[in-house]
């Protein structure tokens, strides 16, 4: 059973009783005395409303005297001028519980058919909002990168002797991280393996923590995640360069030296 709200309730009750109010007031101008106006209040029914009920209650009285009295005719005798008529018509077909006749929209809670979205939405498109950053980003780090090589000369070091070897031969610093797996795996596990299973794990990163905040203190698993594989590589390039010296061996810098130019 639908639950009928708590102001519809209380106007349903206020409504019986002006009709009970009223048709007690009816009562005595129907026995002979003189019955008090009702006010504008108390009866919110036209007059024209009210002619139109009489009307159709007297066909339809006549029509049923006619049906029972075999062909007699049947006189319809209005009200006495100073009496006020009531039309009293019972609940319709389709009335709810309690003879109540409110329509479903206003017994069904607003909650349950509307769908408000009251969240904000900070997403924006690629393109063209984040694409064009990126480009303005490129376009001034070229333009730095430019200026810089045209002021800054790079330190390059005299022409390579084919008959001398330095030792030790040492990749560049970003290079120097995979030369000191070279001195501890196998060529195919030190080149292949390792920083296959790193890149892999990048990749799956975004689909193995799905945690859409962008504070830090939210990211836990992937700022960990990140930070291992930074450390892990920031520790092979500071041996490689710091702590390797003639045949590539381990050393101790402040022992032998700096085996390594920029």
């Amino acid at each position: 059973m639908t639950e009928i709200p708590e102001h519809l309730r209380k106007r349903a009750e206020e409504a019986r009783k002006k009709a009970a109010e009223s048709a007690g007031a009816d009562a005595p101008a129907a026995a002979g005395e003189p019955a008090a106006a009702p006010s504008a209040g108390e009866s919110r029914i036209p007059a024209h409303l009210l002619e139109r009920s009489k009307s159709a209650k007297a066909k339809a009285e006549g029509g049923e005297a006619e049906a029972s009295g075999g062909g007699g005719t049947a006189v319809a005798t209005a009200a006495p001028a100073g009496a006020v008529a009531t039309a009293v018509a019972g609940p319709p077909l389709a009335a709810g519980p309690g003879g109540h006749t409110q329509r479903l929209l206003t017994v069904v809670k607003a909650g349950s058919i509307q769908d408000v979205k009251s969240a904000p939405m900070d997403k924006v498109h690629v393109w063209p909002h984040l694409l064009i950053v990126e480009f303005v980003s490129l376009l001034a780090c070229s333009a730095f990168l430019l200026i810089f090589s045209i002021v800054v000369n790079a330190p390059l070091l005299t022409l390579a002797n084919i008959n001398q070897t330095p030792n030790p031969s040492k990749a560049p610093w970003y290079f120097l991280g995979l030369q000191e797996l070279l001195t501890m795996f196998h060529p195919m596990v030190a080149g292949v393996t390792i920083p296959g299973i790193g890149l892999f794990a990048l990749i799956l990163a975004p689909y193995t923590d799905r945690n859409a905040s962008n504070k830090p203190e939210d990211r836990k698993f992937a700022i960990s995640l990140q930070t291992v594989h930074l450390m892990f590589w920031a520790v092979l390039v500071i041996i490689g360069v710091f702590f390797r010296g003639p045949g590539f061996n381990f050393t101790f810098p402040w022992r032998e030296g700096l085996y390594f130019d920029l």
